[in-house]
């Protein structure tokens, strides 16, 4: 793929460029800087893309640093602000509520008495925003070692500071993977938000069957759900990470649903997947509909509603094309050990 000149890329739009060094093309070093040229994120390191963000002004809002990372809040005009971590985009304003919405609600609309929630990760604050929504939220459990983006994101993400004052909302600031493992403490629902991990590979703990045996399983209540981010699952971008993910998932759980979003800034589809070894789920694919979401949405989440999803798109989001669809089901990759 060859790099659009300066040309094509003064005619608008979003372009996707190949192995572009993140500081190329841009410098707004500086808070309140502001540059005009294309923004280049990181990419996967499975698919090697990097995206780009074409926009009249970049600015940078604020800039901050933790173990190991530049965390930096950028201003757009076609993302509104954005969370950018190493030079990776962590989400984005205008579009971040569906990839919370959908990591978050669907598990726990299945389960029919959410009280205690473990985040594992989700320093932003916007999981346990959402997690928050539910009326019968009791005690939520937000796991991260990384108290400096923690900070960061308390302080300069307006949308989440409400969440961040909420008393049911428990920080713990060590290692979510090992506060878990040595918790006597069961919880209804487990939500993996350690995105980070996902990019790195798939058979690195926790997505391994050993983890999910021997820390999640346990944790969990009767009735429990697990439910981790998955990484991309576009028909170019499924294989290896989202698809490993669901399959050594199905190697632990009775029930297993794989589901998957679009987002504009991750230029992208997304993968999620939610397991549980309860029988009585609406994981049973029998038992949904799209009425019967629509209905869960009114009763259990305050306001009776969600900004991107309602049964319909419940519905839609674990219906998968032929290409993705195979993928999953010939997956042989089942990480098991630590």
């Amino acid at each position: 793929m060859e790099i659009p000149s300066k040309n094509a890329e003064e005619e608008g739009g979003e372009d996707l460029q190949l192995d572009v060094p993140y500081h190329e093309g841009q410098n707004v070093e500086e808070k309140g800087q502001e540059n005009d040229e294309p923004f280049h994120f990181k990419g996967s390191k499975r698919s090697g893309l990097r995206r780009s963000i074409k926009a009249k002004r970049i600015r940078v809002l604020r800039k901050g640093s933790s173990k190991s990372k530049d965390i930096r809040l950028l201003e757009t005009e076609s993302l509104g602000k954005i969370l950018v971590i190493n030079g990776k985009l962590l989400s984005a304003e205008k579009d971040e509520f569906i990839l919370h919405e959908c990591l978050v609600h669907p598990a726990l609309l299945f389960h029919h008495n959410p009280k205690s929630v473990f985040i594992m990760g989700g320093a932003e604050g916007s999981s346990a925003r959402e997690v928050l929504k539910h009326r019968t939220i009791k005690k939520v459990v937000m796991c991260t070692d990384d108290k400096e983006l923690v900070n960061f994101c308390r302080t300069n993400l307006t949308k989440n500071k409400e969440a961040f004052r909420r008393e049911e909302l428990h920080l713990v600031f060590k290692d979510a993977i090992g506060e878990l493992e040595k918790s006597k403490e069961k919880f209804d629902v487990i939500v993996g938000d350690l995105e980070e991990h996902i990019e790195e590979e798939a058979r690195v703990m926790p997505y391994t069957q050993s983890f999910y045996e021997k820390t999640i399983k346990p944790r969990l209540n009767p009735m429990g759900i697990f439910v981790t981010m998955a990484g991309p699952a576009g028909v170019l971008t499924h294989k290896g990470t989202f698809t490993s993910i669901y399959q050594t998932l199905n190697s632990c759980f009775q029930y297993v649903r794989p589901y998957h979003a679009h987002v504009p800034s991750y230029g992208d589809t997304v993968g999620w997947v939610m397991a549980s070894d309860q029988t009585n789920l609406l994981l049973e694919p029998s038992m949904c509909n799209i009425s019967l979401f629509d209905g869960l949405i009114i009763i259990k989440i305050e306001g009776g509603q969600l900004q991107y999803l309602n049964g319909a798109t419940i519905m839609a989001s674990s219906l998968f094309n032929k290409i993705v669809s195979s993928g999953m089901m010939n997956e042989t990759d089942i990480p098991k050990e630590d």
